[in-house]
């Protein structure tokens, strides 16, 4: 049942609002100590009360027991001035006195019930041995005090074995004493702080509502914040200070929004690019169309050579339109990879026995070198495109006579594809921009090798998909090495 309420009220929209546990947190903070101090001081007032009335009691209970001794009232109980003072005493304190001699008989009963029969309870007994008692009995409202009625042996009635000062407890008072006037204080006590209570109630729930609302002010200007980006109305940092943890929120939303910004702006580019790149070819065909539709009576061999270039251009615009539907398909969920266990060594050997022969028309000799066997759970399709355009891309981009290496190793958590070729190279101040869709260090060679720009862009993030790293060195004119490291087994996002 506990369970369902605490469910209920978690599914509350209000539940769930921090401006609302503000304000239950600040409003418990200043109730409860209220509560408890309060009860602490009617407490604290009730002991404090019982105790002043027993002390004052006591000191006159032993007063009057000294007085009995001296009247020798224990075996004569007819003396006018001590029934005149435990009458006074009853009187004074609402209550009843009982005077018992050693012997455990009732001398003087105030109520006069008692007289002449024998007593015999715990506490007096205790005080028959020299012990006083105090019980306060707060559910019948009385106070309950015993005291030793004690003579002390002088010279005259010193013996052998009670000599002189020697204290002998000679019988019991035993008093009751009503608390009724402090029930009486308590009551009215009681009904003055229940009003205190129910004004400090009013007072602490204003207090939190106030504290609540002005704690919660800085979240409402971030939310009023972020909305006012949300609608477009600034593309501005946001920026609010008050607290520590606002200012994490508003550094994390901006970090965000620069993403967001620097993602559109590479849209933009994106868009731009791909827009340039796919006008270019279709603007060679249409040009070169025209060129023979102008002319009549075009030789054979110049109309071969015009559909010649017409169908070169049309390949270069399918080769962009695949590359880009391959790195379309590249930016989807990791969780599309079509994982299985490769052998990495079989996969890299089939891929350079098929780009051998473009190897050897540029006189490039390609060399695998695998320093171990090698198993992992990878998406061999895509696998494969990494090894293909960073193989493909040394190959093309290398010097006549150069090399390609490409070496495969391994440890206990990764594997790792190192491709390293002996050309061109990159230029320093270009490495930060080569994973850039359409970013091109050479346009003229690439156009001329018939590069599109997105390959090394469909490998870093076919590397990424697998949870891998990509990493590039470069010497402009000596050559450059691309090393990919990709774990073994299959890492969840």
């Amino acid at each position: 049942m506990a369970d369902r309420i605490v469910s209920f009220f978690k599914n509350l929209k209000i539940g769930r609002s921090l401006k609302v546990r503000l304000f239950i947190i600040i409003f418990l903070m200043g109730i409860i100590p209220s509560i408890i101090m309060l009860v602490g001081i009617l407490e604290n007032y009730e002991d404090r009360a019982v105790n002043v009335r027993i002390s004052d009691t006591q000191t006159q209970l032993k007063i009057i027991a000294n007085h009995l001794i001296t009247y020798n009232y224990l075996q004569d109980a007819s003396s006018e001035v001590i029934n005149a003072e435990l009458e006074q005493l009853s009187n004074l304190y609402n209550g009843r006195t009982i005077i018992v001699n050693g012997n455990l008989k009732v001398v003087k009963d105030t109520y006069g019930i008692s007289e002449g029969k024998t007593i015999i309870s715990e506490e007096v007994i205790r005080c028959m041995k020299g012990e006083g008692t105090a019980n306060y009995d707060a559910v019948n409202g009385f106070i309950e005090i015993t005291i030793p009625i004690i003579e002390t042996i002088s010279d005259k009635m010193a013996a052998g074995d009670m000599p002189a000062g020697t204290e002998v407890v000679r019988g019991v008072m035993l008093t009751s004493i009503s608390t009724d006037n402090i029930v009486t204080t308590m009551e009215i006590l009681n009904r003055k702080a229940l009003i205190i209570e129910i004004l400090m109630v009013f007072c602490i729930f204003a207090i939190a509502l106030l504290l609540a609302q002005i704690l919660i002010r800085p979240f409402d200007r971030v939310s009023k914040a972020i909305n006012e980006v949300n609608e477009g109305y600034t593309d501005d940092p946001i920026s609010v200070p008050d607290y520590l943890e606002t200012e994490h929120i508003v550094d994390a939303f901006n970090s965000l929004l620069g993403r967001m910004q620097a993602l559109d702006a590479s849209r933009q580019d994106f868009v731009a690019n791909v827009s340039h790149e796919l006008k270019t070819p279709i603007t060679s065909v249409k040009v070169l169309a025209e060129s023979l539709l102008a002319q009549e009576d075009v030789p054979a061999e110049l109309y071969r050579e015009f559909m010649v270039d017409i169908s070169e251009e049309i390949e270069r615009e399918d080769k962009i339109i695949n590359d880009l539907l391959a790195l379309v398909k590249l930016d989807k969920a990791a969780a599309e990879l079509n994982i299985s266990s490769v052998d990495i060594n079989q996969l890299t050997e089939i891929i350079l026995k098929r780009l051998r022969p473009i190897a050897r028309k540029r006189n490039v000799e390609v060399v695998l070198i695998s320093k171990r066997e090698i198993i992992a759970e990878v998406d061999e399709v895509k696998l494969s495109l990494i090894l293909t355009n960073l193989v493909e891309n040394a190959i093309k981009y290398n010097r006549e006579q150069g090399t390609v290496e490409v070496t495969l190793d391994a440890d206990h958590q990764f594997f790792t594809i190192q491709v390293t070729d002996t050309g061109i190279g990159i230029p320093e101040e270009s490495l930060s921009h080569i994973y850039e869709r359409f970013y091109r260090v050479d346009k003229s060679h690439s156009r001329e090798i018939g590069g599109t720009g997105l390959g090394l862009a469909i490998t870093r993030n076919a590397v990424l998909l697998h949870r891998g790293s990509i990493k590039v060195e470069s010497t402009e004119g000596e050559g450059t090495t691309f090393l990919v490291k990709i774990p073994l087994t299959r890492v969840l996002a």
